[in-house]
């Protein structure tokens, strides 16, 4: 792509304001604005400045003005607000979303801004929407016109009120009747409610249902899902045999309206049945594409890890937008000093970057990795519609799922920590409201629990791994897959000898070192897992009490490395492909060493345990390699850190507005 002119980018990247922060940008041993076209390109940059611009133009999208709005008006006026993201039109969600990458940014453009407003139109339009493309066929098709003229809105109800992550045991049912070509929807209890369904408490009209298919003859055929109409669009009223309503007030995300349903035998087409994997002849006949279950699984996963996926953006997300706000503050915030001297901000003192930087170098290594594992989701989901029911598209539906059960956890954890990390270092002053870390904090908080819990979720990637060792090949497991992630473990034998043989400190600073060190660490947790779920169901126990058993220090610990390893894997490939331009080498090449170094030494215990480390010396060079990488990050980066100012958070938000714009006009101006 060529590199926009002069003019264009001035208008696209203008210079920062003056202000204290001047002295450190002129540090910086590259241009910011280089390095902002390369990491988001030139299309994605436009498009974050087209909705920071139609936001700020538009009165509704002004803040209060400190007062806190109760539940009621903050969930009308999240409403509103999405509902005039629509009416702008092909502005914002027209044929700009047809980019992966682009539908990613809107989600990151107004979470940056709201939360409740990103989730609301991030749930009707991407996970209820979605569903219904990937997971339908033709004739549900007619729902897309209607979902982007808000002619119905819409949710996505799997999580019932006794089970959420073990989706398997949703209680749910679908009943076919012949007879009447219809399927009977029903809860047979309240713990079968479904909960916890964002849009559902007020405002959803349509809902996927997932629920387990039965047909004539008592066989159940798994989840599937279901549109429903479970409101009049005219007059938001329940429809017939649904009970619904709102969970009420919750430790954040009050503008959007999370809620609750019951289905007292309620009747549907047979025709509303999602069956991209699987259909119901009218007679009462199942029938799938899907040659075995294996490859039908995989196709259902693919739609499943989408939210998750998501959620990882979401984290990332709240993590530019706590370390820019902590590392501004520090930047400026002086302390002490030399006796008689001057103080000086913060940020000069080692401790404060060795705090702060290794967050801002995760910033970046999970934001690579929430992009690319995006892309992932839009191939396989490519794959699905396309009716591709291969062996490969069921290994990718597998590996993504895996691969999205431990992001989730990660990024979620890593940003929870991070924005603590961010409050604390701010001092007392980061205990104001004003500042948004506590709404980072608590609207970053059910990132861990929803869509499945964190520690549960891990499971799911680590029975994924320990299934890989049963494919046993001359020199160890045969693990080829589509996206590579596992496909080191062919050398799982040959890389359990390897040791730490790192001589000097620069040869330390490079991601090659954690990466290497990752895969050994992978390797032995693999080993210690199955040794240890082998040991327990030699002893007597059953299937699930070994799983349940080897959990704690072993199962868990190998989900996270291998996740913590792919991350730093491609961080790692992506600095150093040919195609970084040559003054951003260096910046982004240490970012990716203090991210692998940083995230490897959480699990110095382990590495001495196995024997990968040995003599104090190996400990002591990770730690004095983190320190120097932070040193020379704190020099060069500050154009890098301080460079979003349009686009991650500002001093004021909005300006007051005495005349408002009539809408529809911003769409022909711009």
């Amino acid at each position: 792509m060529a590199p926009p002119s002069e003019s264009s980018q001035a208008a696209l990247l203008p210079d920062l304001p003056r202000g204290p922060l001047c002295s450190y940008r002129a540090r910086a041993s590259f241009s910011w604005k280089e390095l902002a076209l390369f990491w988001e390109g030139e299309h994605v940059l436009h498009f974050k400045k087209t909705i920071f611009s139609a936001l700020e133009r538009d009165p509704l999208f002004a803040r209060p003005g400190g007062r806190e709005l109760s539940m009621e008006k903050h969930q009308e006026l999240t409403f509103l607000r999405c509902k005039r993201v629509f009416e702008f039109g092909s502005l914002l969600v027209g044929q700009r979303l047809q980019s992966p990458l682009t539908a990613l940014a809107l989600l990151d453009c107004l979470g940056a801004y709201d939360w409740s407003l990103a989730i609301k139109v991030f749930l009707h339009l991407f996970v209820f929407g979605s569903a219904i493309y990937n997971s339908g066929s033709e004739r549900h098709f007619k729902y897309i016109p209607k979902l982007f003229s808000m002619e119905i809105f819409g949710c996505f109800a799997l999580t019932e009120l006794s089970h959420g992550s073990d989706t398997k045991a949703i209680r749910t049912t679908a009943h076919y009747d012949p007879a009447t070509e219809e399927f009977i929807i029903h809860s047979p209890d309240f713990e079968a409610a479904k909960f916890w369904v964002g849009n559902m408490g007020k405002t959803a009209t349509h809902a996927v249902v997932f629920a387990q298919l039965h047909t004539p003859g008592g066989q159940c055929h798994g989840l599937h899902p279901f549109v429903m109409q479970i409101r009049d669009p005219k007059t938001l009223l329940p429809m017939p045999g649904v009970m619904v309503g709102n969970l009420g007030k919750k430790l954040g995300l009050n503008g959007l309206d999370s809620g609750f349903a019951m289905f007292h035998k309620v009747r549907i087409p047979r025709q509303d049945l999602l069956n991209r994997v699987g259909d119901v002849t009218p007679e009462g006949t199942y029938v799938t594409p899907f040659k075995d279950d294996r490859q039908r699984l995989g196709a259902s996963l693919g739609s499943l890890s989408s939210g998750r996926v998501c959620i990882v953006a979401m984290c990332v997300t709240n993590l530019k937008l706590a370390v820019c706000i902590a590392l501004r503050f520090s930047a400026t915030r002086r302390q002490f000093g030399p006796a008689g001297g001057e103080e000086i901000p913060v940020l000069e003192y080692q401790l404060q970057q060795w705090r702060l930087l290794p967050y801002l170098a995760a910033t970046y290594a999970l934001d690579h990795f929430a992009k690319s594992l995006f892309l992932d989701l839009a191939e396989l989901l490519k794959g699905l519609l396309e009716g591709n029911g291969g062996a490969r598209q069921a290994e990718l539906g597998h590996e993504l799922h895996a691969l999205a059960s431990a992001s989730k956890p990660l990024a979620s954890w890593t940003a929870q920590r991070g924005i603590q990390e961010c409050r604390e270092a701010c001092g007392g002053h980061g205990y104001l409201a004003m500042n948004r870390l506590g709404d980072l904090r608590n609207d970053n908080d059910p990132n861990c629990t929803y869509e499945g819990d964190n520690n549960v979720l891990l499971q799911q990637t680590s029975n994924y791994l320990l299934g890989l060792l049963a494919r046993e090949g001359p020199g160890g497991p045969r693990c080829e897959t589509p996206l590579k992630s596992v496909d080191f473990l062919e050398a799982y034998p040959a890389i359990l000898g390897q040791r730490f043989q790192v001589a000097s400190l620069q040869d330390c600073l490079d991601s090659s070192v954690p990466l290497a060190a990752y895969e050994w660490l992978v390797c032995y947790l693999l080993r210690e897992s199955h040794e240890k779920l082998s040991q327990e169901k030699r002893s007597g126990r059953s299937d699930s009490e070994a799983r349940n058993n080897s959990q704690a220090y072993c199962c868990r610990a190998l989900a996270l490395a291998f996740l913590e390893r792919t991350v730093v894997r491609r961080f790692h490939e992506h600095t150093h492909a040919p195609g970084v331009p040559r003054p951003l080498r260096a910046v982004l090449r240490r970012l990716s060493a203090l991210y692998g170094l940083w995230s490897l030494s959480q699990h110095t215990a382990l590495l001495y345990r196995g024997g990968y480390f040995s003599g104090e010396q190996a400990g002591k060079m990770v730690e004095r390699a983190i320190l120097e990488l932070c040193a020379q990050l704190y020099k060069n980066l500050w154009g890098t850190v301080l460079q979003e100012s349009h686009v991650l958070e500002r001093a004021s938000w909005w300006p007051e507005f005495t005349k408002k714009p009539a809408v529809g006009s911003l769409s022909s101006k711009l």
